[in-house]
């Protein structure tokens, strides 16, 4: 009888307490991942840039608010917020709440899918379907139905009373201690909400410096920055693969990206050109799937150094 029960029940066990650890601990163990990229002009000094992501806001998420304001201590020069705040129609509040410390930095924001959608209950198995199938969100699926519509007018409103640059499917700039730093940013691709026609062209030539600024890395939207040259990708939405294989890594990207550049710092070619790509995990999760497993909820700050001179 051992011999043939041991396995499975064993297997069984390993596999309540992963799940126990992935939904009871992981998911709140909040990290601060930090990354040098030397993207900027010879002689332009050093630019602290907090990258937050993929909040997903419910309500009574006590914890990752108290951690998202604390982050204001860290004093960085601006802050981009790469979508997907929401995981629930009330928590315009409690989001703003959270990133109200944030909101007294120079920053910019895009917004995701969840952030004018509401989630719905699925399969976890759709996503391996889709990675296998290579079809992702609206890029392939048939258009959801019977969606929950997040009031994102009042997110974009608290974001936009503060000052935050709204770069959806456009141009912004922010001055920073005397340097100009021009944006473009474009809505989110999963749900085939970009634009990139309108915001064609590449950096500004007259700024100090430019970057790019997007919610799901498609490789469409990576295309067409790195072609235009622009020296800097931020993006988020991957949650870095959520649950995770140790010493392996991501199973699923959610989007077209391959699975080794599905969080942190890679770099991205196209059209004879090659930009930093920086992905972030994100701090949260839809609200239907709370666990994360080798995946840690993070958010990045991203120290801008001199590139070597040509």
């Amino acid at each position: 009888m051992r011999a043939r029960y041991g396995v499975p029940l064993g297997i069984t066990a390993a596999g309540a307490a992963a799940l126990a650890y992935a939904a009871g601990f992981e998911v709140r163990s909040f990290r601060l991942r930090r990354v040098t990229v030397p993207v900027l002009p010879p002689g332009m000094r050093p630019l602290r840039v907090l990258q937050v992501s993929d909040i997903h806001m419910v309500g009574g998420q006590r914890k990752k608010q108290r951690w998202l304001q604390s982050l204001a201590g860290l004093r960085p020069d601006l802050v981009i917020n790469t979508g997907d705040n929401l995981s629930d129609p009330e928590g315009v509040p409690e989001t703003l709440d959270a990133l109200g410390p944030l909101m007294e930095f120079p920053g910019a924001y895009v917004f995701g899918s969840n952030d004018y959608y509401g989630p719905k209950l699925r399969n976890p198995a759709r996503y391996l379907m889709e990675r296998a199938t290579g079809r992702h969100g609206l890029n392939g699926n048939a258009p959801a139905v019977g969606v929950i519509h997040n009031p994102w007018e009042d997110l974009r409103d608290g974001f936009d009373a503060a000052g935050w640059a709204n770069l959806t499917n456009t141009r912004g700039s922010l001055k920073i201690d005397g340097y100009d730093i021009a944006l473009t940013g474009l809505d989110d691709p999963h749900i085939k909400r970009d634009r990139y026609a309108e915001v064609t062209g590449g950096p500004r030539e007259d700024a100090d410096f430019s970057m790019a600024v997007v919610h799901a890395p498609y490789l469409r939207v990576l295309d067409a920055f790195a072609a235009d040259r622009y020296p800097l990708i931020l993006a988020g939405h991957t949650h870095g693969g959520q649950l995770c294989i140790p010493f392996y890594g991501a199973l699923v990207t959610n989007c077209d990206i391959d699975p080794e550049r599905v969080k942190g710092l890679s770099t991205h070619r196209a059209g004879g050109h090659r930009s930093y790509l920086h992905v972030s995990a994100g701090c949260g999760t839809n609200r239907y799937t709370p666990v994360r497993f080798a995946c840690p909820p993070e958010a990045t700050l991203l120290t801008l150094t001199p590139r070597d001179r040509d």
